[in-house]
């Protein structure tokens, strides 16, 4: 029974050609196909780019189920699955030009706004996408999988859009080129690390999946299966590159939320005794520069009236906790309180 279910829901080899013809820009419709290809890219871009500075979640989502760069991410791992070394390398081409292109431009479309209206330590949109861990890397191994899946079978097409939501491509590169535009270097680097998980994800889980399925049975000669082996040889390696740099992401994130609650208590003993209340605390957690014994610098709001304590007691009580020098940055808003003199004299004569 079972292995007559497995028989039964294994991958058509009739359907292979058809797959071909819509991952692989080949045959009579190429031109088209690359037309309609970088007309979607450009589009999907600009929606990201400028969805992403306003922080709008749904015109991000947008701009992902429009974005095409899954096809050619999926038509590598169809080539590898194959072992069809020429198909690799084309396809390899097409995503690091398109990568390319997506920088490029949002970098040119960011390049004019200023960095306050982008927000780079406030937008939801661009602070999820510039510092990736583990989390990452397992939703864009079931994604790349989901997308494989939908790829190789024609009834469940329609749930490619689903995929496209759940794996992001073009937005991370969004983020990319708007934090190259204003010297962003390590929010342009985490953003690079996070399409560079979801993209390595999609390689190895996708085509986990087509072999699983019985894509490339029969179809494999000597010198194909030298290639394929190669070729996910390399993609697993890339993997567990980019895992250690997760793992090391996540437990500076940890490690950086720790420290953020740390400095928000010694914020708050200071402040005791007064009117004042904390707004916004961020703090600016640099290892490297630890380790250089340089001071991380702390961000803090507050808000209220009347005399406050030293600074440079709250800076001691501060490194005390946190064990390492810092710089303080103190924005102090005052509580207005707005007297009615006409009201106060008809309170007074009643």
């Amino acid at each position: 029974m079972t292995s007559e279910w497995v028989t039964k829901n294994r991958f058509d080899p009739v359907y292979l050609p058809v797959m071909e013809e819509k991952l692989f820009f080949e045959g009579e419709k190429k031109k088209r196909s690359i037309t309609n290809y970088i007309v979607l890219l450009t589009l999907a871009t600009i929606i990201a780019t400028y969805g992403v500075i306003s922080g709008s979640t749904a015109t991000v989502i947008g701009a992902m189920i429009i974005a095409p760069l899954m096809t050619p991410i999926m038509a590598a791992t169809l080539a590898m699955v194959l072992g069809r070394g020429t198909r690799i390398k084309r396809s390899i081409l097409v995503v690091s030009f398109s990568v390319l292109y997506v920088i490029g431009l949002a970098l040119l479309l960011s390049l004019f706004i200023s960095p306050i209206v982008i927000g780079f330590g406030s937008n939801p949109e661009i602070t999820t996408r510039v510092s990736p861990n583990l989390l990452a890397l397992f939703v864009a191994l079931a994604s790349g999988a989901a997308g494989a899946f939908a790829i190789s079978r024609e009834d469940v097409g329609d749930t490619l859009p689903g995929v496209a939501i759940a794996i992001s491509l073009v937005p991370p590169l969004s983020v990319v080129g708007i934090s190259l535009s204003k010297l962003h270097w390590g929010d342009a680097s985490g953003a690079f690390v996070l399409f560079l998980t979801n993209f390595l994800a999609i390689i190895l889980a996708g085509g986990a999946v087509l072999w699983l399925s019985g894509v490339s049975v029969s179809r494999i000669t000597p010198q194909r299966d030298a290639n394929r082996k190669r070729a996910f040889e390399l993609a697993i390696l890339a993997t567990i590159i980019v895992a250690v740099i997760l793992g090391f992401n996540g437990y500076r994130t940890l490690e950086q939320e720790r420290d953020t609650a740390l400095a928000n208590t010694a914020v708050t003993s200071w402040l005791e005794g007064t009117s004042y209340t904390v707004t916004r605390l961020t703090l600016n957690f640099q290892p490297r520069d630890i380790l250089l014994n340089g001071p991380a610098h702390v961000t803090i709001s507050i808000a209220g009236t009347g005399e406050l304590e030293s600074i440079d007691e709250l800076a001691k009580n501060m490194e005390d906790a946190l064990g390492y020098p810092v710089t303080i940055q103190l924005d102090v808003l005052p509580t207005q309180v707005n007297y009615y003199p006409r009201l106060l004299r008809q309170a007074a004569s009643g």
